[in-house]
């Protein structure tokens, strides 16, 4: 992998598309797009410091690529589930602390569940009497948790694994959401581009959800990634 298509994959994992990418850090689309069909070392500057900020590395790093173990851990971690890049992150903190003769205890927090979201058949969600569950790693802010039953959202989610959504009625085209659909409700990644609106399952095994008038949607929030 070279580091245009690093940028990219890191881009699409944290905010869904290149564009949505662009319109976050101010930068013009066809500037980004430029830069990663033209290369890094044609860029100016100013735009790759701002690209580098958006997606929380450095341009050390970034023209250091090839030869960087950070980068080579990134190119491997971005693949990985929210879960699974957790524990990276977890790892690497450790090693640290040890480093430095830090020693740390496990962080434990509690987060209150509001029922289940479906990647795959359909689940009722609550809208009160959250339960109180135990969760090991870092809370990000958040409204409100739920968990997801399924596997249609996998590699980015697993079955029974516990995420966090920021209430909203609107999404861009890429973000993944929480969305009522036929009075049920469901973790799903939204598209609306030339074939229509939908909502679509990252497991190819399942069918895409069509938002039409035969349905009855709404969005009720987007997933902290």
């Amino acid at each position: 992998m070279n580091r245009e298509m690093y940028l990219k994959d890191l881009m699409e994992a944290k905010y869904g598309t290149v564009r949505n990418f662009s319109e976050q850090i101010k930068v013009p689309y066809t500037t980004v797009r430029s830069i990663l069909e033209r290369g890094v070392l044609n860029a100016k500057m100013e735009n790759i410091i701002n690209i580098c900020k958006g997606l929380g590395i450095t341009p050390e790093q970034l023209y250091n690529f090839e030869d960087s173990i950070v980068a080579n851990i990134s190119k491997v971690a971005v693949r990985l589930t929210e879960k699974r890049q957790n524990n990276v992150y977890n790892f690497a903190k450790q090693q640290y602390n040890e480093q430095n003769n830090i020693i740390s205890m496990p962080v434990k927090n509690e987060v209150k569940l509001y029922g289940a979201v479906s990647a795959g058949t359909g689940e009722y969600l609550l809208d009160n009497n959250p339960e109180l569950v135990p969760y090991e790693g870092v809370v990000p802010e958040h409204d409100y948790a739920v968990i997801v039953n399924g596997v249609s959202m996998r590699p980015l989610f697993e079955d029974k694994q516990i995420i966090f959504v920021k209430k909203t009625f609107e999404a861009r085209s890429g973000q993944v959401v929480i969305a009522y659909y036929d009075n049920q409700a469901y973790v799903k990644k939204y598209v609306n581009d030339e074939k229509g609106a939908r909502f679509v399952s990252l497991n190819k095994s399942y069918d895409d959800m069509p938002i039409d008038e035969t349905h009855e949607t709404q969005i009720i929030g987007v997933v902290v990634l």
